[in-house]
Parts: C-alpha cells; structure tokens; sequence
C-alpha cells in the first residue's frame, strides 16, 4: 500500500479505481474507449504520465483477450490483413512515445483533447468515409495517425474504428481487429514507457 499511496494520496487512489471501473464496463460493452476514459479521468487527479502507466496494463489484458477470443489463427490473420497499419502505426508510436517526457503536459491535452473531440465531431455530423482495403496509402496514413496518437496517450482507439468502419469491415473481424491492433500498441506501449 505504501507503493501506491506514495504515488498518490487516497482520494486520487479512488478516483482511479473509479476510472478503471468505468472504463472497463465502456470497454467490455463496445469494444474501445478504455484508454480514453482512463487518460481522460486519471489525468484530472494525477500527471499525465502516471495517468499512462496507469493504463497501460488494463490495456494490454482487455486488449489480448479480445484480440484472442477467436483463437490465435484469427488473431494472426489479422495481423497478416493489416500488416501495414500495424507497421507504420508501429515506427511511429515508439518515435511519439520518446516525446511525453519533453512535452509540457497542456500539449499532451491539447493532442489528445483534438483528437477525441475531432472523432467525435465526425461521428456527430454523420461523416462515413468508404475506403478500399486496397488502398494502402490511406491505412498507412491512419496507422502514422494511429500510432502518432497512441505513442503520446494510449489513444489509437479513433482512428482505429474510423479506418475499420470506413473499409466496411464485418463485426467480428472489426472487433478482433481492435483487440490486435491495440493489444500490439500496448505491448509496445508497455516496454516503451518503462
């Protein structure tokens, strides 16, 4: 106990146990939004970047276990499917994770605060962009965005979904596609930040 209430006190123990309580219900109900709502509310109690340890684990085991829920063939096929997105999202998370020790913290909120609120924007007006899955130049670039994002605040979730819905990717597949791509992310996530 004198770990954690060394990093915060218990008020703040508390709202993250909250957090992470919500967060989890978000994320076993549709399948995203864990590292959003976790970086969201444990940054209103801690430093950002204890609000990204913070998420880090939850990540990784939510996103392994949706990511393995049709066997590990699936799973790999997936990987094999959007071997680009991962690549490219790949390089460019562990360049974005070097820059959360250097950037003030109102810029990481700035990022992540203009990323969230752009998806949402665009879910709002009804925006469905309709995208091969041929066009690899488009999933590069959502990977470099996903990645971009993600390296700085856990947060590859809107891009992700915005890419998989555009290429009209059928369920199952849209939601083990996130458990991967995530799941890869937070590996990376985890051996970067630590």
């Amino acid at each position: 106990m004198d770990l954690i209430f060394g990093l915060m006190d218990p008020f703040a123990f508390l709202v993250a146990l909250m957090v992470g309580v919500f967060a989890g219900t978000v994320k076993g109900i549709v399948g995203f939004g864990m590292p959003m709502i976790m970086i969201s509310g444990l940054s209103t109690v801690l430093p950002p970047e204890l609000a990204l340890a913070g998420l880090i684990l939850p990540t990784l085991v939510t996103n392994g276990i949706q990511a393995f829920r049709g066997g590990i063939p699936a799973a790999w096929e997936t990987i094999r499917v959007y071997r680009v997105f991962l690549i490219v999202g790949g390089c460019v998370l562990v360049a974005s994770a070097q820059l959360v020790a250097v950037l003030p913290s109102w810029v990481l909120f700035l990022i992540i605060g203009v990323a969230v609120a752009g998806f949402a924007l665009l879910q709002l007006i009804g925006w469905k962009p309709q995208v091969s899955r041929d066009a690899r130049a488009v999933e590069a670039a959502v990977g470099a965005l996903a990645g971009f994002t993600g390296g700085l605040s856990g947060i590859w979730g809107p891009p992700t979904v915005a890419y998989l819905t555009a290429t009209d990717t059928p369920k199952a597949e849209h939601v083990r596609a996130q458990g991967v791509i995530y799941g890869l992310g937070a590996v990376a996530l985890f051996f970067l930040h630590t």
